[in-house]
C-alpha cells in the first residue's frame, strides 16, 4: 500500500484516510486493469473479489474452486469454463488447441469429476490463415478423443484485423462428481499432506522459450495433459482427497495460497523436496524467475490425509503422468492463510501470492 501520495522531495503531508482500503495494493490504484489482473495472483484475486463476485453473487461462486460443484436433477455436476490467449499457437509440447482442452478437463477433474462434454468458441481475427485455424482445431480435436470427451457446441465470432493475436479460445465443460466425493479447498486441515504430480515450472517455460527465441541447451516441451484419469486413480484409493489444485496461472506458489486462504490454515513445504527439473531450474535463474510461480498445464498438488497419503502416492507413481510424484510439505495450524518453505540451508522464507504474473499469455 503507497505510504501517501503527499510524499515531495522528501516530506511528507497528513496522513491519507485509509477506511475501507484493503491490501495489497488495493483496486483502486488500478483505475485501468493491467496485464498482472489476468496472472492468478493478487491482482487477479482483486479484480474477482471487488468487482465480479458482488455483481455475480451466490453461495456456489463464493467457493472459488477450478469449477462449481452443482446439483441438477439430483446429480451433482462440475461445471467449469476458461480461455485461452496463449501466444505462440504453437510450442513444443502442444498447442492453444491443447490447452483448450486440457485446461477445462483438469479444471472439472480438481472437483473429482470425470469431464463428458466441452464447449468451443473460437474468436479468430481478420486475416489469419484458414489453415492456421485448421490446424488448432484439428489439435482441439485429437486432445478432447484422448481426454475422453465429446465437444458438442460451439460458436464463431471475427474481430477485425489488428484487434485481435489470431486466435482465442474459451471452452466450458461439464462432469459428474461419483458420489461421497467433496473436494474443494475450504476442506484443507492441519495434518494433510501435500504431494505434487510431477515436474513443476515446464509449461510456463517451454512457451517462453519458444515466443522469445531462447536456447537452454536442451529443449523443454510443455507439461500439456488431461489429469482426469490420474484423479480416477487417486479416488479408486480413497474419496477422502481433501483438495485438488491445478497449479496454473501463479503455479505452486498461488495454489497454495489460495488453498491457505480458503482454509484458514497454514503451509509449511520443504523447498528441496520440489521437483522442479534441471533445465527449467537453469532457464528461470537466467530469466530472473522463481520456479515455485512458473505455470504448469499438466500437473496437480493435492492435499490428502495423512493415513492415505502412502497409498495415494503409490497409486499416482504408477500412473503415466504422475511417476514424479512427490510429498513436498503439510498442512498447519500455525500461521493461518501464509504458505512457508524450509530452504535446503536451514532458514525459512514466505512464499507470498504473487501480485502479477511472471510470464504472461501462457495459457
Amino acid at each position: 500500500m503507497r505510504e501517501t501520495s503527499d510524499r515531495v522531495n522528501g516530506e511528507v503531508g497528513s496522513a491519507p484516510d485509509l477506511s475501507g482500503w484493503s491490501c495489497p495494493l488495493p483496486l483502486r490504484d488500478h483505475p485501468r486493469v493491467v496485464m498482472g489482473h489476468g496472472g492468478g495472483g493478487a491482482l487477479s484475486a482483486e479484480l474477482v473479489q471487488h468487482v465480479f463476485a458482488p455483481a455475480f453473487g451466490g453461495p456456489v461462486l463464493a467457493g472459488l474452486g477450478d469449477s462449481a460443484a452443482v446439483t441438477l436433477g439430483g446429480a451433482r455436476i462440475a461445471f467449469s469454463t476458461d480461455s485461452f490467449v496463449v501466444r505462440p499457437l504453437f510450442f513444443p509440447g502442444g498447442s492453444i488447441g491443447d490447452l483448450a482442452v486440457n485446461g477445462t478437463v483438469n479444471d472439472l477433474a480438481m472437483s473429482g469429476a470425470r469431464a463428458a462434454y466441452l464447449s468451443c468458441g473460437f474468436i479468430l481475427e481478420e486475416g489469419v490463415e484458414t489453415a492456421v485455424v485448421a490446424r488448432v482445431a484439428q489439435a482441439l480435436g485429437a486432445a478432447a478423443r484422448l481426454a475422453g470427451v465429446e465437444v458438442v457446441t460451439g460458436d464463431t465470432k471475427v474481430v477485425e484485423a489488428g484487434r485481435g493475436d489470431g486466435i482465442y479460445l474459451n471452452t466450458a465443460g461439464i462432469g459428474l462428481i461419483p458420489a461421497g466425493v467433496d473436494i474443494r479447498p475450504q476442506r484443507a486441515v492441519p495434518g494433510d499432506v501435500v504431494i505434487v504430480s510431477g515436474d513443476l515450472g515446464v509449461h510456463g517455460v517451454a512457451v517462453m522459450s519458444v515466443r522469445e527465441g531462447l536456447e537452454f541447451g536442451v529443449e523443454i516441451e510443455s507439461d500439456c495433459a488431461a489429469l482426469g484419469g490420474l484423479v480416477e486413480a487417486m479416488l479408486a484409493v480413497t474419496p477422502e482427497l481433501h483438495v485438488l489444485r491445478d497449479p496454473t496461472r501463479g503455479g505452486l506458489g498461488a495454489a497454495l495460497n489460495e488453498i491457505a486462504v480458503a482454509a484458514g490454515v497454514g503451509v509449511v513445504i520443504q523447498e528441496r523436496s520440489v521437483p522442479v527439473p534441471a533445465p527449467v531450474v537453469n532457464a528461470c535463474a537466467i530469466l530472473g524467475l522463481d520456479p515455485l510461480y512458473v505455470a504448469n498445464e499438466g500437473k496437480l498438488v493435492a492435499f490428502v490425509p495423512r493415513e492415505h497419503a502412502d497409498a495415494v502416492l503409490d497409486a499416482m507413481r504408477a500412473h503415466p503422468l504422475g511417476a514424479r510424484s512427490a510429498v513436498i510439505g503439510e498442512c498447519v495450524a500455525e500461521h493461518a492463510g501464509m504458505v512457508v518453505a524450509r530452504t535446503g540451508l536451514g532458514g525459512t522464507r514466505v512464499v507470498d501470492l504473487p501480485v502479477g504474473e511472471q510470464l504472461p499469455r501462457i495459457c
